[in-house]
């Protein structure tokens, strides 16, 4: 693998600081929002954007629609999520042809989103002549052969109390050394801004989750004892008994146990108890 073919940098903070402090070349428009002046506003208001998405999904696809107006050099954009299992997945593109690209990285096990996506700090990898890439040779042949001749990947790392896995922001270009510092930089940044809203949005997820996982327990059990009570009033039996009826009922009929009491209170006028 030669350094044409990755490159990896983890001393990119002053960088990132000069970066920001020039002006952009243009605006673009989110949500209604516009992007205008220096990178620095433009990067602000994107988190900002970020934040606001009401999914983990929606922020994805919010990151790949800017990163092809931040890296204009870019003509796809994807993410890549890996897996527990090490495995790895696309979870959001703006085209299908980016998840082809990185649907062959992961079949041939090399490639710039791999090398990124495994990496444990911020950094990059960047394949600026694909079809003729000495360190990933069988997935360069391939990607030359749909038209493609750059990639760049950033490295995503959530937060270490997050549920959302590492991955990458992928980036391709049809150009050969389409990616020059300026792109890298931007990449970057957006990366690290990728990485803290996503972490957010997939505590808020787990979150959200958690609270609906909660109150449907809650009603469950207000369900079961809505039921017993009827039992108990029919029947003249005990809390323990009615339960116990209840338990056996819905071994019988192959039902859970939450559906039955609610098919019992809402229907025992008409059921035989």
């Amino acid at each position: 693998m030669t350094d044409a073919d990755i490159r990896v940098d983890d001393g990119w903070e002053a960088d990132r600081i000069a970066f920001c402090a020039e002006p952009a070349a243009d605006g673009w428009a989110r949500s209604g929002v516009a992007l205008e002046g220096p990178l620095a506003r433009q990067f602000g208001t994107l988190a900002v954007l970020l934040l606001d998405a009401d999914s983990l999904h929606e922020a994805m696809e919010r990151v790949v629609s800017a990163a092809l107006r931040i890296v204009p050099q870019a003509d796809l954009a994807s993410i890549t999520l890996r897996s527990a299992d090490g495995g790895f997945h696309t979870p959001v593109r703006t085209h299908e042809a980016a998840e082809e690209l990185d649907r062959i990285q992961y079949q041939v096990g090399e490639g710039p989103c791999l090398e990124a996506a495994r990496r444990e700090r911020p950094g990059y990898a960047l394949a600026n002549n694909l079809p003729e890439s000495d360190g990933f040779p069988e997935f360069g042949a391939r990607a030359g052969r749909l038209g493609f001749g750059s990639l760049l990947a950033t490295t995503l790392l959530p937060d270490a109390k997050s549920d959302l896995p590492p991955g990458a922001i992928n980036l391709y270009s049809h150009e050969a050394g389409a990616f020059d510092g300026d792109a890298v930089d931007s990449a970057l940044v957006l990366a690290s801004h990728a990485s803290l809203a996503l972490s957010g949005s997939a505590a808020h997820t787990a979150a959200a989750l958690k609270e609906v996982h909660l109150k449907r327990a809650v009603d469950s059990r207000d369900l079961i004892g809505q039921a017993k009570g009827i039992l108990m009033n029919r029947r003249g039996i005990s809390a323990d008994e009615a339960f116990d009826v209840l338990r056996r009922t819905s071994q019988d009929l192959n039902v859970k146990l939450v559906e039955l009491a609610h098919t019992v209170t809402e229907r025992h006028r008409e059921l035989d108890l």
